[in-house]
């Protein structure tokens, strides 16, 4: 297995692409692609596979499909058409990005459908060297990925820069649901792997506590955006980087998951989903 650094805005420890058996897990964005390909130089891909398909994450796959058309590209069915035709994804993208959006993420060219190999969940594919799980929570169309004891996890595994053990739930909008996030973080367990590989970023060996990390830390953060307004939330989370990673690593944390984005996610999510998400669940979002 290797993880490659994008250097997300020339940031090292932000983004990365795992690669691992000869296939690309989480390409990245369009806006990081030459630093991918110089790190591939002349390896093709056996097949791009999807967390989900938002642009941090997947944002290079139509570029690589047109260096390399017939490259096969995993990712859930949910997230499909959108590849597809991107349209409305990057009429919501823009919405939260502004005008920074073709410089933090490039173009997103769409992807023809014959590329696409469309998941539900619970598939086994490429050779059947890689199981499949759906994943839901930080997006609705979030796949995971385990080979040989390795669980390639996307944005339901937080955001982490190992070493360190701070963890960030990342919940931009649109569509955050804590419940099913947390039932995901039990679907991956369910694999007891020996790792996660989490996109922002790198691999942790100590798997089952980072993914009580996640729940813990998921719960936490909704509560904060429950009982906290935007400014305190944006605050708190800041001065507990700083005091915890450090001003090296802070930039980079804030870089993968800012935190009035965070906010927004749990706080749409607080106004769709409040009232049924303490009835059925007051032990967990307390």
């Amino acid at each position: 297995m290797r993880l490659i650094d994008v250097r997300h805005l020339g940031r090292e420890r932000v983004i990365c692409c795992s690669q691992v058996a000869g296939v690309l897990i989480d390409p990245g964005p369009s806006s990081c692609l030459p630093t991918l390909l110089e790190a591939l130089g002349d390896e093709r891909p056996r097949a791009l596979l999807l967390t989900h398909i938002h642009l941090d994450h997947a944002g290079a796959t139509g570029s690589l499909v047109q260096r390399w058309p017939d490259v096969e590209v995993y990712v859930h069915e949910r997230g499909a058409p959108h590849l597809i035709d991107p349209t409305r994804l990057l009429e919501s993208a823009r919405r939260l990005y502004g005008e920074d959006m073709d410089r933090l993420w490039g173009e997103f060219l769409p992807v023809p459908e014959a590329s696409l190999r469309v998941l539900r969940g619970e598939e086994t594919i490429v050779e059947d060297e890689f199981e499949v799980a759906y994943t839901p929570g930080h997006a609705s169309h979030h796949v995971s990925y385990l080979h040989e004891g390795t669980a390639f996890v996307g944005d339901t595994g937080g955001v982490r820069i190992t070493p360190h053990t701070v963890t960030v739930p990342p919940t931009p909008p649109p569509d955050i649901d804590v419940e099913a996030w947390l039932g995901s973080v039990q679907r991956i367990r369910a694999w007891s792997p020996e790792r996660l590989v989490m996109t922002h970023f790198g691999a942790a060996e100590d798997a089952q506590a980072q993914l009580e990390a996640v729940d813990r830390r998921l719960d936490e953060f909704a509560a904060r955006a429950r009982d906290n307004d935007a400014d305190t939330f944006v605050a708190d989370l800041k001065r507990e980087l700083e005091t915890t990673v450090g001003p090296e690593l802070t930039p980079a944390y804030i870089q993968a998951a800012p935190p009035d984005q965070l906010y927004s996610g749990l706080d749409r999510y607080w106004r769709k989903h409040g009232d049924q998400a303490s009835r059925e669940a007051p032990s967990r979002v307390s």
